[in-house]
């Protein structure tokens, strides 16, 4: 298995991440999620100069045993010795197990707070560019504000878990969100599918 290394912190890589994510998951609106939530934590790691890889691939993984453990008493805890056997490191492990608050795991270094942020909000964000004509083009965060303020739209995402999210990495709503489009809109032919 080819790894990469980097920061130290040695990972099976992102060829494998996908490889794993495809194992256990076939529904197109999952995998389009788990594009989003890499692509934003890609641009995070990169801004922040943390390793983009790992943000990267522990974004593409975060809820890649959703289809096989569709509840919260499974998912993701189940999914923790999968990706352990997979040869993922415990930092990967820990943080998917963060970004589920019903597992009792506090987010607390900068990939596990911003996997935290980025989950519900990319979700929003492109739910928000499929109601659009021009998808994300144009898109501002003003018009994701006006819809979060609307608890019928895209209902199955937590507001909560949104504004907490933002309070995790210090910043405010407007400025995630527009953090979250730019990372977003590269890929949108992969996401607005």
């Amino acid at each position: 298995m080819e790894t990469t290394t980097s920061d130290a912190i040695e990972i099976p890589g992102r060829d494998a991440a996908w490889e794993l994510l495809n194992a256990h998951t076939t529904q197109p609106g999952l995998l389009g999620h788990a594009l989003a939530v890499e692509a934003a934590m890609r641009w995070y790691a990169a801004q922040l100069g943390e390793d983009v890889e790992l943000w990267g691939c522990t974004g593409l993984l975060h809820d890649f045993d959703w289809e096989i453990h569709p509840t919260l008493e499974q998912h993701p805890a189940d999914g923790a010795p999968m990706l352990r056997e997979a040869g993922w490191p415990e930092v990967v492990v820990r943080a998917i197990q963060a970004h589920a608050p019903h597992t009792g795991v506090v987010p607390e270094t900068n990939l596990e707070r911003y996997l935290f942020a980025c989950d519900e909000l990319s979700g929003f964000v492109v739910a928000v560019a499929r109601m659009r004509p021009e998808g994300f083009g144009g898109m501002k965060p003003k018009s994701v504000t006006k819809k979060l303020k609307t608890p019928s739209f895209a209902a199955g995402v937590s507001r909560e878990d949104v504004a907490h999210g933002c309070e995790l990495i210090g910043l405010e709503p407007a400025e995630h969100i527009a953090n979250v489009i730019e990372a977003l809109a590269p890929i949108s032919d992969q996401l607005l599918v």
